[in-house]
C-alpha cells in the first residue's frame, strides 16, 4: 500500500483541511491513460467508488483503481518550492 514521508502527510494535512472542505476531504491520485505512467492529483471532497483510501498521521489520500495497482510499492513524497507550488515525487519502499 502506498505510504507517505512525515513531509507529504503534513502537506496533505494541510491541504485537505482548508475553510470550508468537509471532514472527508483529501487529495486524489488518478492514473491518466498515457504510454509513460503518469499521474494526476486533486483535492477531493470524498472518495469516489472503487477508490483505495490510504489514511496516515491525519492525512487522507484517495486513489483509483489503475492508481493504487501502480502505487502499491510505491511512497510519496512532497516539498513546497521556493514559489509556493506543491511539488510530488514518488519513491520505491525499502
Amino acid at each position: 500500500m502506498l505510504t507517505l514521508t512525515e513531509n507529504a502527510s503534513t502537506i496533505v494535512k494541510d491541504i485537505s483541511t482548508q475553510p470550508g472542505l468537509p471532514e472527508t476531504a483529501g487529495l486524489r491520485i488518478t492514473s491518466e491513460n498515457a504510454p509513460e505512467p503518469a499521474f494526476a492529483v486533486s483535492a477531493a471532497d470524498q472518495a469516489q467508488p472503487g477508490d483505495q483510501v490510504v489514511e496516515q498521521s491525519g492525512a487522507t489520500i484517495y486513489l483509483d483503481e489503475t492508481a493504487a495497482v501502480m502505487l502499491d510499492d510505491k511512497i510519496l513524497d512532497a516539498a513546497v518550492d521556493p514559489s509556493g507550488k506543491v511539488e510530488f515525487a514518488l519513491g520505491l519502499q525499502a
